[in-house]
């Protein structure tokens, strides 16, 4: 959990989908509950600010991903362009092998 509010270091893909499958599930959840009318809308609504500290940490994920691909973490505005930016994002930490050995940002995750 700690490594989940400091940019350094680096993650594998694996840590990265893990994490995403997580978010997704509890948006799912999240997107559920807030259909059922018998859940006051102010549970819906707390649910909701939740996803403000899940998203920073998404976004160190992330940062974390660009790391492992010895790039800055600065990549992570990719995702600001549309459509394109968020597949290339996609590709990247998602789908492509991180860089082998020590890098710039720190040791390789998975010879830990």
């Amino acid at each position: 959990m700690k490594d989940l509010l400091t940019t350094d270091k680096r993650i594998p893909r694996s840590t990265f989908w893990k994490f995403y499958a997580v978010v997704y599930g509890l948006l799912l959840i999240v997107g559920v509950l807030s259909e059922f009318e018998s859940i006051p809308e102010s549970v819906t609504t707390a649910l909701s600010f939740l996803l403000f500290p899940v998203l920073a940490m998404g976004i160190i994920v992330q940062i974390k991903r660009w790391h492992d691909r010895d790039k800055s973490g600065w990549w992570v505005l990719i995702n600001a362009i549309p459509i394109l930016g968020g597949i290339w994002s996609f590709i990247e930490c998602g789908c492509m092998k991180g860089t082998n050995g020590p890098n710039q940002f720190g040791p390789d995750p998975l010879q830990d």
